[in-house]
C-alpha cells in the first residue's frame, strides 16, 4: 500500500514547483527560497541565489530587484524612494515634491516632480554633465543658465562662489564671491580684483589682494613667501589687534594674533601657543614624529610611529606603531564607544557601554577583511556573515550593501531575540530555523530534504514536499504524505 502511493508520488514530480508550503520556509533552492509569516504570507523571498530578492527594507517599506542590475527601495505606501542600477554607476531618488538622479556623480539631474512651478527657491530643474555642461532653471532670467565648459558660460553657488563666468577657459574667468569681483586673463596666471575687495597679481611671481576690515594678502614666488594681516571678526572686542602670518619657506612660517602664536622653523620644528577658545601648548621636534603638547581639553604626545596618545575634543586616540594599530575611545550621548583597528579596516572591533545603565551588556561590532563581520547589540539582537569583503568600508552605504554585500555571503546567521535564530549557508541552499516562542524548528538542504518541529508535530520531507512523512503531536505513527503544495498568500508590507 505504502509501496504504491510512493508510486503515485514519484508519477506526479512535475509539481513540485507548483505551490508552497503554508507556513515557516518554502526551499526549491536555487530557483526561490520563499520566508512567510505565521499567518502563511510572504515575508520575503530569494531566487537564482542572491541574484533575485524581495525582503523588508530596514528604513521601512521593501527593497527588490535583480543584483546587481536593479535594485529599488520603495516606502510603505508602495511608491518608489530609490532604484540603482550597477550601483555607483547610476541611482535615482525622491525627497518628497522632488527626485535626483545621477550617472556615476558626473551626469546628475535634479528636479520637482510633476507641475511643481520653478522658482529661485525650489529650484525647479538643474542638469549637469561634469566638468563640461552645466544648466538650471529657477522660473527667473537672472538665476538660471545654459552654460558649456570651457567654451562660454556663467553659473551660480558653485565651488564656493556665487558667481562664475568664463570664455574660452582659462583664457577667461571671472568670479564673484561676496561682493568681490576677480578677473582671471588666463586663469590663474594674471589677476585682477575690484568691489568689496581690490587686488593684482602675476602667479605665481607676486599677488597682492585686500578687503578692507577683513584681510590683506600678499605673496612672492608662491608658495615661497607670503606676509597677510587678517582683521578680527565681527563680533571681536574693540582693540582687538589684527592676525599676522608671515612666511619665508622653507626657513620659518608663523601666525600670531590675539588668540595665540604658531610658529615653524625649516619645517620640522615649532610651536604653537593658543589662547582661545582654550589654552594648549605644543612643541614640535622632527615634525611629524615627535609633538609634545597638553591644555585644555586637549593633549599630543607623539614618539612617531613607535606611540601616539592624543586627547582632541574629547576623543581618545592612541596609536602603536603606527599605522598598525589604533585605539579610539569617545561619549556619544550616554553611550562610551570603544574602537580598535589594526591596519585601519583589515580588522576593527567596536564597542558600546551604556553610561545610563553600566550594568547593561555592551554591544558590539566586530569585522575581519575579508572573512567576518559580526554585530551584537547586547540586547539578544546578532549578526555573523562569512565572507564579508564591503562590510568595514561600506557599513553605512545601504545601496552598496544590498547591491554587492550578498554575493559574498557564503554563511549567514541572524538572531533577532534569544531563542529566534535563523542561519543560511549558500545563499539559502542550507538554511535552520529556530523559534521557541513558536515551538518550531526548521532544516531545509534546499529542496531534497527537509525537517519541520513545531506544536503539530512533525514533518521529514523530500523533493519539497513531493514526499515525505509526518506525525501529528499525540499520534502514535507516521503518515506517508505527497504533493501538499497550498497556495502561496501575498506579499505581507514590512509596515505590518
Amino acid at each position: 500500500m505504502i509501496l504504491s502511493r510512493v508510486t503515485v508520488c514519484l508519477g506526479l514530480s512535475v509539481s513540485i514547483f507548483l505551490g508552497h508550503a503554508a507556513a515557516g520556509e518554502s526551499n526549491y533552492w536555487p530557483i526561490r527560497v520563499t520566508e512567510k509569516a505565521p499567518d502563511g504570507s510572504v515575508v520575503s523571498w530569494t531566487g537564482l541565489g542572491p541574484l533575485i530578492f524581495n525582503e523588508p527594507s530596514p528604513a521601512g517599506g521593501r527593497v527588490a530587484g535583480f543584483r546587481p542590475i536593479f535594485v529599488r527601495w520603495t516606502y510603505p505606501s508602495g511608491e518608489t524612494r530609490e532604484s540603482t542600477v550597477l550601483y555607483p554607476l547610476f541611482y535615482y531618488r525622491t525627497y518628497g515634491d522632488s527626485f535626483e538622479w545621477s550617472i556615476f556623480k558626473l551626469i546628475n539631474r535634479y528636479s520637482a516632480k510633476g507641475d511643481t512651478p520653478p522658482s529661485p527657491e525650489t529650484e525647479s530643474h538643474s542638469f549637469d554633465i561634469w566638468p563640461i555642461y552645466f544648466s538650471r532653471d529657477t522660473g527667473e532670467p537672472d538665476t538660471s543658465y545654459h552654460s558649456v565648459l570651457p567654451i562660454t558660460g556663467t553659473v551660480f553657488d558653485l565651488l564656493g562662489y556665487d558667481r562664475l563666468h568664463w570664455v574660452l577657459f582659462p583664457l577667461y574667468v571671472q568670479t564673484d564671491k561676496k561682493g568681490a569681483v576677480t578677473t582671471y586673463t588666463p586663469w590663474p596666471i594674471l589677476r585682477s580684483t575690484r568691489g568689496a575687495a581690490t587686488g593684482f597679481a602675476l602667479w605665481p611671481l607676486f599677488g597682492h589682494e585686500v578687503r578692507p576690515g577683513a584681510y590683506d594678502r600678499n605673496y612672492v614666488l608662491w608658495p615661497l613667501v607670503w606676509n597677510n594681516t587678517v582683521q578680527p571678526g565681527p563680533d571681536a572686542a574693540p582693540g582687538t589687534p589684527a592676525t599676522r602670518q608671515i612666511g619665508v619657506m622653507p626657513f620659518y612660517s608663523g601666525e600670531r594674533g590675539p588668540d595665540g602664536t604658531n610658529v615653524n622653523y625649516f619645517l620640522f620644528f615649532g610651536s604653537t601657543d593658543r589662547l582661545k577658545p582654550a589654552r594648549y601648548h605644543e612643541t614640535r621636534y622632527f615634525w611629524p614624529f615627535i609633538v609634545r603638547g597638553s591644555g585644555e581639553g586637549r593633549m599630543t604626545d607623539r614618539w612617531g610611529p613607535f606611540y601616539t596618545h592624543s586627547v582632541i575634543k574629547g576623543v581618545d586616540k592612541t596609536w602603536y606603531f603606527w599605522p598598525l594599530v589604533r585605539r579610539t575611545r569617545w561619549i556619544d550621548g550616554d553611550v562610551a564607544q570603544d574602537k580598535t583597528n589594526f591596519f585601519y579596516f583589515f580588522y576593527w572591533r567596536q564597542q558600546q557601554h551604556s553610561l545610563r545603565n553600566p550594568a547593561a551588556a555592551p554591544a558590539e561590532k566586530t569585522y575581519l577583511w575579508p572573512f567576518f563581520s559580526a554585530w551584537d547589540n547586547g540586547a539578544g539582537r546578532r549578526q555573523v556573515e562569512i565572507l564579508s569583503p564591503f562590510e568595514g568600508a561600506f557599513a553605512d552605504n545601504d545601496e552598496f550593501r544590498q547591491n554587492w554585500t550578498p554575493f559574498f555571503a557564503l554563511w549567514r546567521y541572524d538572531q533577532r531575540a534569544p531563542g529566534e535564530v535563523s542561519a543560511s549557508l549558500l545563499w539559502h541552499a542550507v538554511t535552520w530555523k529556530e523559534s521557541a516562542a513558536e515551538g518550531r524548528s526548521e532544516f531545509h538542504f534546499g529542496p531534497l530534504f527537509s525537517v519541520v518541529r513545531g506544536p503539530s508535530g512533525r514533518r521529514f520531507s523530500l523533493g519539497g514536499g513531493l514526499i515525505g512523512f509526518q506525525r501529528g503531536r499525540g499520534d502514535r505513527g507516521w503518515r506517508l504524505f505527497c504533493l501538499e503544495f497550498p497556495s502561496h498568500r501575498a506579499i505581507v508590507s514590512s509596515a505590518r
